[in-house]
């Protein structure tokens, strides 16, 4: 089936013919079409995104609804959030940063293997990073980015014995983007890309041997039924955003636009802070552990990360992210990686 096929499909099926109305300027209510995460990966979308969808007139003090859905209830694959926005069928994507960079590599350049190993470096790399990604994505795909956050440290779920990364080798290991598969082959691990929804199946039946994901998000989805190890090593923080498309941008007042990115700030922020609640919490759930307020207790084995296996991801930044990301990016978007290193590069010490 053409993409061209696909969209129109999608969007007779959704029906999904309402964007923002010229009615914006005037107080008539108007309904703006909203993806959300996929209700799968837990509580930030659960307990963060959702409500204020829920509540988008309060939250925004504008006379906006939200029709809010996650996007594994829409049929839509979290691979396609970019074609569908520019195809005009969404006001507002919650964007799903890796899962897209195959069809904008620039996204990238916000989540590559070992640049941001906790939250005050991630929070560095979003915030001098997002003024390029958000020039691009308003060019490439006409979306105007209202702000990133992350799901936290992905980590390592196995349902074999590991004691360090070099275990791996020979597994098959469930990956999201490309950048990710390239350190997974680089420590003798053979990369298997999965969608979220089809990791606990793929686990049960054997398909891949691990998996990475952030913990919360394994303990929202059951993994832990399906594994036996989890390794606390994070390789990418798993960034996301909210974007809105250009055309619903805007028909947005100035006054408008600026109470639409002061409600995303604090959205954003809100989720920054309780990610990190989530990811400790949910590694003692993992574990069986406590304290466990947030999730479900399972009984993991938490094995011990090494500082060899820290040093061999924060080297891979310069030697494997960094060049292969690049090739890739300069080739869709010429001078992609050299904005990385006057913006990102700079702030991590990185060139």
């Amino acid at each position: 089936m053409s993409l061209k096929h696909h969209l129109t499909t999608i969007a007779a099926a959704l029906a999904l013919s309402l964007g923002l109305s010229s009615g914006a300027q005037a107080q008539d209510r108007v309904a703006l079409k909203v993806v959300g995460q996929p209700a799968a990966t837990g509580l930030i979308q659960k307990n963060k995104e959702k409500p204020f969808f829920d509540d988008f007139a309060k939250r925004t003090g504008l006379p906006f609804d939200a029709d809010y859905k996650s996007i594994d209830s829409l049929g839509i694959k979290d691979t396609e959030q970019l074609r569908v926005m520019k195809a005009g069928l969404f006001d507002i994507v919650s964007l799903r940063v890796s899962q897209n960079s195959r069809d904008e590599p620039t996204l990238l350049g916000m989540d590559l293997v070992g640049a941001a190993p906790d939250y005050a470096t991630a929070r560095k790399v979003y915030e001098s990073y997002s003024d390029a990604l958000d020039q691009r994505l308003q060019k490439q795909f006409q979306v105007k980015l209202l702000g990133i956050w992350p799901f936290g440290p992905q980590i390592l779920f196995c349902k074999k014995p590991i004691a360090k990364l070099a275990d791996m080798a020979g597994m098959k290991v469930r990956v999201y983007d490309q950048n990710l598969a390239k350190f997974i082959e680089s420590v003798g691990g053979t990369p298997v890309p999965l969608s979220f929804t089809e990791v606990h199946q793929s686990l049960s039946l054997g398909v891949v041997d691990c998996a990475i994901t952030g913990p919360s998000s394994a303990n929202s989805s059951n993994w832990p039924e399906v594994t036996t190890h989890q390794y606390a090593l994070g390789f990418q923080m798993a960034m996301n955003g909210y974007a809105m498309s250009m055309k619903s941008w805007n028909r947005l007042s100035p006054d408008q636009k600026s109470k639409m990115q002061a409600a995303f700030n604090t959205l954003v922020d809100d989720i920054w802070a309780y990610s990190q609640e989530l990811t400790q919490d949910a590694i003692n759930c993992n574990a069986g552990k406590d304290p466990c307020t947030t999730g479900k207790k399972f009984k993991l084995v938490n094995v011990p990360v090494t500082d060899a296996d820290k040093e061999t991801v924060r080297k891979a930044v310069a030697s494997i992210s960094l060049p292969t990301w690049a090739e890739i990016c300069d080739k869709s978007n010429p001078g992609c990686s050299a904005a990385w290193k006057k913006t990102v590069g700079k702030a991590i010490g990185v060139q």
